[in-house]
């Protein structure tokens, strides 16, 4: 991948603010900084089964590993139960509202 420029995610001064005043209280900085960092770089499920799917399409014709492609099919499992997740959440809030 030589030549691909990543974005980096940087925290800013409120973030790493938060950051200390929970480190202060105890609490774990890496959990509190990964999801400070993420918080805007959310993805869907749906869309990360799509590429989960891609990749594993890209595999199949490499000849990839069984192990390797059975732990993407068990990764796009782990998704899919995060979408039923989400949309029994997302009923059960629209039953309620009712």
């Amino acid at each position: 991948m030589s030549g691909v420029k990543r974005k980096r995610n940087i925290l800013n001064v409120k973030q790493k603010l938060e950051i200390l005043q929970n480190l202060d209280n105890g609490e774990s900085a890496s959990t509190d900084a990964e999801d400070v960092l993420n918080e805007g770089n959310t993805i869907s499920h749906s869309a990360a089964l799509q590429c989960m799917e891609a990749l594993l399409d890209y595999m199949g014709q490499r000849g990839f590993d069984y192990g390797d492609i059975t732990e993407v099919r068990k990764m796009c499992v782990d998704i899919r139960q995060g979408m039923n997740k989400q949309q029994k959440q997302r009923s059960i809030k629209d039953f309620l509202k009712q």
